[in-house]
């Protein structure tokens, strides 16, 4: 086990994960403008695009590329820094860096030769598009993007038809209308929105189920990344046995987990919300209401 101490040792190099704007430049804040101009040199997707950043807040800071086709020796070069006690920022074209974009690989290398790592929390086009969707919040599973095939899209989706949480998907304006088409087919007519352009002046959502999005898409002109968030499964567990509790109160649902497998309140209130398709707040309130 290992314990860092992220500001204690102000001699060693630091890597600094800075999310950036999605959209809207003023998405960026005070402290990763700061770190961006503090750090010895920034390590970026693309150098062209950070560029216009940089000079949009007047940093003057030194760009090295670093991006998914990286070699081994990019990578090895600013462990080097690292080590020497440089400090470095990793940047994405936009976001946070390592959701679906560089910078996995960098952090992991950074901790195995005990390099700290400091993540500033910023922009993330899906948070924002989940939590504008309307659908519930209180359990979520990121995906990303989904495969390009067709028949490996099915598959990944068939695998993701049976989680409770709402899925977070990412899609290009060019595989939208097939996508939407292979979650109808997949998962049902579920409840669904799309978001596009978030934080810029033409940000839009659709709210609707599956077959009202498909249509949609159809009739409107599809530019920018689209962020599609899905509502999850509404089917009772197929088990018979996992409806032992069904004579039980939410209360006494809840101290049965808490008393005989000496869960925290937390972690039993989180079991009954899934075991009875409830939103978490509302298990919650229940519990402590009656309790």
């Amino acid at each position: 086990m290992k314990i860092q101490k992220s500001f204690n040792n102000r001699a060693e190099g630091i890597l600094y994960v800075v999310p950036t704007p999605i959209g809207n430049l003023e998405d960026i804040t005070y402290r990763a403008v700061k770190i961006l101009q503090e750090v010895t040199v920034i390590a970026a997707e693309d150098t062209r695009n950070t560029k216009k950043l940089l000079n949009h807040f007047e940093i003057f800071t030194p760009l090295v590329s670093y991006h998914e086709h990286s070699n081994a020796g990019r990578e090895q070069q600013l462990l080097n820094r690292l080590e020497n006690g440089e400090s470095i920022a990793i940047v994405s074209d936009a976001g946070m860096p390592a959701i679906s974009d560089p910078g996995y690989e960098l952090v992991q290398a950074a901790l195995e030769i005990d390099q700290p790592v400091v993540v500033l929390p910023g922009a993330n086009a899906a948070l924002c598009a989940l939590v504008g969707s309307g659908l519930s919040t209180s359990e979520f599973y990121f995906y990303g993007f989904l495969p390009r095939k067709k028949k490996d899209k099915e598959a990944e989706l068939n695998r993701l038809k049976s989680i409770q949480a709402t899925l977070l998907l990412y899609e290009s304006p060019y595989r939208v209308k097939d996508t939407l088409k292979t979650i109808f087919e997949q998962l049902g007519n579920r409840q669904i929105a799309v978001a596009r352009e978030l934080t810029k002046k033409f940000e839009e959502y659709a709210r609707g189920t599956v077959q009202e999005l498909m249509v949609w898409v159809e009739e409107n002109e599809l530019k920018g990344e689209f962020c599609i968030i899905v509502e999850g499964t509404t089917e009772m567990e197929e088990a018979g046995a996992n409806l032992w509790w069904s004579h039980l109160s939410v209360n006494d649902h809840v101290n049965y987990y808490i008393e005989e497998e000496n869960l925290t309140s937390k972690e039993a209130i989180k079991k009954v919300a899934t075991q009875r398709q409830m939103p978490k707040r509302d298990v919650y309130q229940t519990f402590h209401i009656e309790d």
